[in-house]
C-alpha cells in the first residue's frame, strides 16, 4: 500500500472560520454604504458643474439657487445629504434618486429655446458629465472599499 502523505487542515478550518465570519458581517449594509458613498461622490461633482446665475446687484435676485437645489434647497455638504438618501433594492440592484426639485434644472441640464423661441440655449449636462465621470471612476472606489470590508474579517 502506498503513503499518500499528510495534510494540515488547520489553514482550512481557519478559512472555515472567517467565511462564516463573513457570513454574519452585514453585507446588506456594506453595499448601501457604498451605494451612499458613490451618491455623494455623484452630487459632489454635480453641484460643482451646476452653473450659478449673475444678477445685477439692483436686481435683488441671488444666484446658486440651481445649486443649493442638489441639496433639496438646504445648505448642507453633499456627503450630509446623501447619507440621508433612500437606498431601494431591486433584485440585486441598489438604487438611489438624485434630483434636482427646481422644474427648470432640465433646461438648463439638456438645453432649451430662447424666449422669443428664434435659438437655442445649449444645455450644461452637469449631471450627466458628473455620471459619466463617477461610472468611469466607481469599479475603483468600490474594489477599495471591498477589499477594505473583507481586511477586517479575514485579517482580524
Amino acid at each position: 500500500m502506498s503513503k499518500w502523505g499528510s495534510c494540515d487542515f488547520k489553514q482550512l478550518e481557519t478559512l472555515l472560520k472567517r467565511m462564516e465570519q463573513l457570513q454574519k458581517k452585514d453585507f446588506e449594509a456594506f453595499c448601501e454604504s457604498s451605494a451612499k458613498e458613490l451618491a455623494a461622490r455623484l452630487l459632489a461633482k454635480v453641484i460643482k458643474r451646476t452653473p450659478v446665475g449673475q444678477y445685477p446687484a439692483s436686481s435683488g435676485k441671488v444666484g446658486g439657487t440651481l445649486r443649493r437645489g442638489w441639496t433639496g434647497e438646504e445648505k448642507s455638504s453633499a456627503t450630509k445629504y446623501a447619507q440621508e438618501l433612500i437606498i431601494t433594492k431591486l433584485g440585486n440592484v441598489y438604487q438611489v434618486e438624485i434630483i434636482n426639485p427646481l422644474n427648470y434644472a432640465s433646461y438648463v441640464e439638456f438645453g432649451h429655446r430662447t424666449a422669443n423661441h428664434k435659438g437655442w440655449v445649449s444645455g450644461r449636462f452637469m449631471l450627466t458629465i458628473s455620471e459619466q465621470e463617477l461610472q468611469a471612476q466607481a469599479p475603483a472606489i468600490l474594489e477599495k472599499k471591498l477589499m477594505k470590508f473583507l481586511e477586517g474579517v479575514f485579517d482580524g
